[in-house]
């Protein structure tokens, strides 16, 4: 528990004191600004701490400095990604330096992320099969 308690601690000292590139971004995908879709920022999921996350699109934005290019960084984040990929979140990284110089471009990938259907959300949202339809009807 008091792990769990430190995790949710640190992630709001994150959000307290972002970068200026997570200041950048947040202030396109604050408030539903971009195609209606909340995003919360420095959230945690399981052991991990996401730097955007949208839990209805099942969609994760990570944007990453120098350091993730390390091979350790590289490790760290593959393994980190397959984790979230396991749970059913769809995983996008953004070079800092990307945003920087092409904030338009990175909007337009998450934009087309964010219109493109989730696979796991494809599959929550597939109409039951006939035999499925008819026994709850019954019951209704």
């Amino acid at each position: 528990m008091d792990q769990k308690l430190d995790k949710i601690t640190f992630a709001r000292l994150l959000r307290y004191h972002q970068t200026e590139v997570e200041k950048l971004l947040w202030a396109k995908l604050r408030d539903k600004r971009l195609v209606g879709v909340k995003f919360r920022r420095q959230q945690t999921i399981g052991p991990y701490i996401v730097d955007f996350v949208s839990f209805e699109r099942k969609l994760i934005i990570e944007l990453d400095g120098g350091h993730h290019n390390t091979n350790m960084g590289k490790q760290r984040d593959s393994n980190r990604t397959q984790w979230l990929k396991s749970q059913g979140f769809e995983v996008v990284r953004f070079w800092n330096n990307d945003l920087v110089k092409n904030i338009e471009g990175v909007l337009e990938v998450i934009y087309r992320k964010l219109n493109t259907p989730h696979p796991f959300l494809l599959k929550a949202k597939r109409p039951l099969p006939q035999g499925e339809r008819v026994a709850r009807s019954n019951i209704v």
